[in-house]
């Protein structure tokens, strides 16, 4: 909230956000595991310390001047939050094949666009999750490969971009790979530095193309059918 009264009106174009969506998913001894007969190839740690970030959702008064501040936004578990009607909601399909764990198949973000539903196929679960290959350092870490996505199909060229719950720093990744500018917020030191770190990390590799020929995406290379 502090670093959104900074700004003024619509400065953002576009904020895209993935709140705590108050199903307590920050971390511990979690809830979901395989069942014994199933493939369990996924990646993803277990043993997240406890941060209890996720108890409650975000408030109408954060919403109020989220939307007051950008132009746009992309809502990551807008089924868990009153919002208003809108015709662009977007689906992550991030389930491999047949999981059988009791994890979500998939992922709802609300959109202000007015626009049609959209489908992002891209496996992070269960067997079968061949692109779940990145490390993950939060307990509701998405793939870079979806902010992509997002922005591929929802943001120009020059827009400012802001998240406010930056989290593992995905979207980070994503902005700076594709050149857009991004204004991002962590308020747990620990994911901060994580996040950080790893944007670093990207950033130091060896960059086969130049800056200029990755800034305009090509969308058929971010779907995943």
């Amino acid at each position: 909230m502090a670093l959104m009264a900074r700004y003024p009106d619509k400065y953002f174009e576009l904020a895209i956000v993935d709140p705590p969506y108050g199903i307590g998913e920050d971390g511990g001894s979690h809830k979901h595991r395989a069942t014994p007969n199933s493939a369990w190839k996924n990646p993803r740690p277990v043993g997240y310390a406890k941060k209890e970030w996720d108890l409650d959702t975000p408030n109408e008064k954060y919403f109020s001047e989220l939307f007051r501040v950008s132009k746009n936004q992309i809502i990551w578990g807008g089924n868990y939050f009153t919002l208003p009607v809108s015709p662009c909601w977007l689906v992550w399909y991030k389930a491999g094949q047949n999981p059988n764990t009791d994890f979500s198949d998939c992922e709802l973000a609300w959109a202000s666009f007015k626009t049609s539903v959209r489908f992002f196929n891209f496996p992070w679960i269960g067997f079968g999750a061949v692109n779940a290959k990145e490390t993950r350092i939060h307990p509701t870490q998405k793939p870079v490969a979806l902010y992509k996505w997002l922005l591929s199909r929802y943001a120009k060229p020059g827009d400012k971009i802001l998240d406010t719950h930056l989290g593992s720093g995905s979207i980070a990744i994503a902005c700076h790979d594709l050149g857009y500018d991004l204004t991002g917020c962590e308020l747990d030191k620990d994911y901060y530095d994580a996040s950080l770190a790893r944007l670093h990390t990207h950033q130091a590799q060896a960059q086969l193309f130049e800056p200029e020929t990755i800034r305009q995406p090509i969308q058929g290379d971010l779907i995943h059918a």
